[in-house]
């Protein structure tokens, strides 16, 4: 065995187990993008992998763990063909593959027919897929079988999809967020574009068996695409933070669809990045055009409050990461901010070579991202701008890393990449 992967079975022997968790959903647990691999380097080559597959499609979804199993999407960009996989996560190995069929639309040229993330737990996975014509939710079980499908009508949005299910409390909870073409009309001025409002609305589905639970209806202004994060309330309970450009900030109590708290008033531009929890905060911006405008960090609870607000530069795609009492901000265009979270002050601000569209996580307290390009750019997490490593994937990446059972999963345009010693549990 490679003298790496030695290093590495030696520290996972002495880890902490933290390095087991799953990676259920977008940004992992509760959405928080926090993850361990034991002995990760900032700087690899190709002979460290554990493993390097090719996938049947393309596509910008990032993948979940959970137990042994890998879950992914994809798709072919001519036909619009879905995939769904199983993989072993230990080998690479795929255990099943499923296709369901689907047919070419209009939408923004960075986007894919694969970019919503899937949910699993250990009684399989969830995707979503979205056409014009039908939002549909498909739960599969841990053989590939299909369990139950849900058609949730049409989606209006010119720029496709993004927002990505999540599995909490025993539901399946979606964010369906659409546009309204008559408050954009400029949007949709070619023959043929829809001219009424989407329909837009909050859906929690049992996961046993995709009934509706409940039911929040919103309003249709901008799409957004953020994916919910999660966090227990003031009295114990599970909560859903959804964001939406027409109703702000809203923490929903998962066991009934009822409204906890409204925060950081509605939002002008889309909220594209997701809202991300930490430090006592609920942060989420705001943004058009490849570059956020307005930061709004909300103190959450039955008195929820503005604790502050930025301006740009922020980022507008990436999410942002809260690290115990930091807040990282990785903008588009490379501009990367460490930021003390409880009140927005600058420790330090600069710019890394690259444009992104994926978030960062925290691995090992660092910080990592990867550039459109496919370079992944590790940084330090203390009070002083340090880049500790940048590896080339060989290929254009929009998805966010995974981590999981000690291992980072990377996955890009058509590929993924293992690092690290399994230690699934």
């Amino acid at each position: 065995m490679k003298t790496f992967l030695i290093c590495l079975a030696v520290t996972c022997v002495i880890a902490s187990s933290a390095g087991a968790a799953d990676w259920p959903w977008f940004r992992g647990p509760d959405g928080a993008g926090i993850g361990e691999v034991p002995g990760l380097p900032a700087q690899w080559t190709e002979t460290n992998y554990l493993w390097h597959v090719k996938l049947p499609g393309s596509g910008h979804s990032s993948p979940v763990v959970c137990g042994t199993r890998l879950f992914v999407t994809c798709a072919e960009s001519a036909t619009a063909k879905r995939f769904a996989l199983c993989l072993d996560a230990a080998t690479g190995r795929t255990l099943w593959q499923r296709e369901f069929e689907s047919k070419t639309y209009q939408m923004n040229n960075d986007n894919s027919y694969a970019s919503a993330t899937p949910a699993a737990d250990a009684d399989g996975v969830v995707v979503v897929w979205t056409t014009p014509d039908e939002v549909l939710l498909v739960a599969l079980n841990n053989a590939g079988d299909e369990i139950w499908r849900r058609p949730l009508g049409p989606f209006v949005c010119n720029h496709g999809t993004g927002s990505s299910p999540i599995i909490a409390g025993g539901l399946v909870v979606l964010c369906n967020d659409q546009d309204d073409p008559t408050a954009a009309p400029q949007n949709y001025s070619k023959p043929g574009s829809p001219k009424t409002p989407g329909k837009s609305f909050v859906i929690a589905l049992d996961r046993k068996t995709g009934a509706t639970k409940w039911q929040l209806e919103r309003k249709s202004n901008q799409a957004s695409f953020a994916t919910p994060c999660t966090r227990r309330a003031e009295n114990g309970a599970l909560e859903i933070i959804c964001a939406s450009t027409a109703h702000g900030l809203t923490g929903v109590d998962a066991a009934t669809g009822a409204i906890n708290w409204t925060g950081g008033g509605t939002f002008a531009k889309r909220c594209v990045g997701s809202p991300a929890f930490g430090a006592g905060l609920v942060i989420q911006t705001e943004g058009a055009g490849g570059a956020g405008a307005r930061l709004v960090a909300v103190r959450p609870g039955a008195k929820a409050e503005t604790a502050y607000e930025l301006q740009k530069p922020l980022p507008y795609v990436p999410t942002p990461l809260i690290v115990g009492d930091k807040l990282f901000l990785w903008g588009d265009n490379g501009l990367v901010a460490c930021l003390r979270a409880a009140n927005g002050e600058t420790i330090w601000r600069e710019r890394v070579e690259g444009s992104f569209y994926s978030s960062p996580v925290c691995v090992n307290n660092r910080i990592m991202n990867v550039t459109k390009t496919g370079d992944v750019i590790t940084l330090g997490s203390g009070d002083k701008f340090e880049i500790l490593g940048r590896v080339p994937l060989g290929e254009r990446c929009h998805a966010t890393p995974a981590i999981a059972g000690g291992v980072l999963f990377l996955r890009t345009y058509s590929q993924l990449f293992a690092l690290g010693v399994p230690h699934f549990q």
